[in-house]
């Protein structure tokens, strides 16, 4: 069963917590505020932060409109409450601080449109905004937020929220760990626990790690990179490094880092055609979609994308999602399968009324480590549940169009036979490369269980488990492998659906 912790993040999106989080910081520093716990005038954190809300909403519609893209309300007020947590809050009253929040939103905005390459932005935008003001105005950010001591608590709280729904803790860990090495090496001489005191309650770096170096939109695609990307980023991220003159500031490590990762992990955003759509098990729906040149994307089977489809009137889930893609890099179109709920959102809604020919939708951010050894000798198992087959139709598929021929066993688990998707490919894998596919009812045969793993696939101590479906099944089945079959964890991957409807 699932924590109530994540219970809840199951039932939000990821740019939905972050906008609640980023507004909880404001409000809650407005009340310290007034009350004499932190030394800003709450007015004035007020008036910054709905200066720049509003500001970023105008000048990113304007942009969107100029460039012809599909603008997102809730990113732009993401960077604006950014902005308003890392620069200090001001008065309305004084001009040359208003000038200030005005050029920084200007140069956040367009960011995400001049500085792009594919269509897709290449550094976060409050960073690279406060490093541009630093450099052409001479006035930089303070990270207020980071080092006020009353502000902590609810600083890491939500902070910790946002890292757990993300599932980021590697790229966490690597920052802190390359941060307190920096911090050490450059402060020899003092005591190594006032150095750690200090970075941890004079610095912005819990703020940092949970907000700022986890976009998704500017972190590398796999987890190798990510890990390599943390690191780097907090050996920069101690004030004391300096090249040249030029001290290090977090915003100055961040876009660095981000630098780094378009070099390992350049991505593009494409604007992909819907060319047919069609109905594969109850409520379930297979959408193809046809690329800008014609030509198949590249992508490793089972990785996903961000999908971001501009709908009117959008509900509290925002635009955009995450899906796994359906298809095979051997295929040219770009498919999705989908399931349908009830009630829905009014995204699913909306992608249920796409129509073929007229209908467009923005793909981009490719990502993903839930993909297949090199080593094609390696014995696999699939375990799926529902919808989570997606990922496995994928790389099946792959299998069979490359006619490479793995041992591969599926156990795919679904509540009655109408749920069963893509049934085909893998009845023709079983023909064509020898992979042995399990479907389990769980309405009349019950449900996939350590027993009905050990009789299925008696060699199970030698396979590489891979299981994609809703985060409580994910959750049981590591469980199951691990504690019960004695799998080592290094064998097992997961790949979990939010399940949002």
């Amino acid at each position: 069963m699932l924590s109530p912790i994540d219970r809840f993040l199951n039932k939000i999106t990821m740019y939905r917590l972050v906008l609640c989080y980023l507004s909880a910081l404001v409000g809650i520093a407005a009340i310290f505020g007034a009350i004499g716990w932190l030394p800003y005038n709450p007015i004035a954190i007020v008036f910054t932060a709905l200066f720049l809300i509003v500001l970023a909403w105008l000048v990113n519609g304007i942009l969107a409109q100029i460039f012809k893209a599909h603008p997102n309300a809730e990113s732009a007020y993401i960077t604006a409450l950014i902005l308003a947590l890392i620069i200090t809050p001001g008065m309305p009253t004084n001009l040359p601080f208003v000038a200030l929040l005005i050029w920084v939103v200007i140069f956040a905005m367009a960011s995400k449109y001049v500085l792009a390459i594919g269509k897709q932005h290449v550094f976060n935008p409050a960073a690279i905004a406060v490093v541009i003001t630093a450099f052409a105005m001479g006035q930089s950010a303070s990270w207020w937020i980071g080092g006020t001591l009353p502000m902590m608590a609810f600083v890491i709280a939500g902070g910790f929220l946002v890292v757990r729904k993300l599932q980021r803790f590697d790229l966490v860990f690597s920052f802190l760990g390359g941060a307190i090495i920096s911090d050490l090496v450059t402060h020899i001489g003092y005591h190594p626990l006032a150095v750690l005191q200090e970075a941890a309650l004079r610095t912005p770096i819990f703020f940092f790690a949970s907000i700022m170096i986890t976009e998704p939109l500017t972190t590398p695609a796999t987890r190798p990179w990510r890990i390599e990307y943390g690191a780097l980023v907090g050996l920069l991220f101690s004030p004391a490094v300096h090249l040249a003159g030029i001290y290090s500031t977090p915003e100055l490590a961040l876009v660095v880092g981000n630098l780094f990762s378009y070099m390992v992990s350049p991505r593009r955003k494409q604007v992909l055609q819907l060319e047919k759509k069609t109905l594969i098990g109850d409520n379930i729906y297979n959408f193809s979609f046809a690329t800008e040149d014609g030509a198949p994307m590249k992508f490793a089977p089972g990785q996903y994308l961000e999908w971001t489809l501009g709908h009117a009137r959008p509900d509290h889930r925002g635009n955009r999602r995450y899906f796994t893609i359906a298809s095979s890099p051997t295929e040219r179109d770009v498919q999705l399968g989908v399931k349908f709920y009830e009630p829905s959102s009014s995204f699913k809604k909306a992608m249920l009324a796409l129509k073929p020919g007229e209908a467009t939708i923005v793909a981009g951010s490719l990502a993903g480590d839930f993909t297949m050894p090199e080593n094609p000798a390696q014995k696999l198992a699939f375990i799926a549940g529902g919808i989570g087959i997606t990922p496995f139709r994928s790389m099946v598929k792959y299998l069979i169009d490359k006619n490479e021929r793995r041992d591969v066993v599926l156990l795919y688990s679904n509540r009655s036979a109408g749920e069963i998707a893509y049934r085909e490919i893998f009845d023709e894998a079983e023909r064509k490369i020898g992979m042995r596919t399990i479907y389990v009812n769980t309405g009349m045969d019950g449900r996939i269980t350590p027993e009905l793993i050990k009789e299925k696939i008696p060699d199970y101590r030698q396979r590489a488990f891979y299981v994609s479906g809703t985060r409580t099944m994910v959750t049981l089945f590591e469980r199951i492998l691990h504690h019960e079959l004695g799998v080592p964890r290094m064998h097992i991957k997961i790949d979990f659906f939010p399940g949002f409807k």
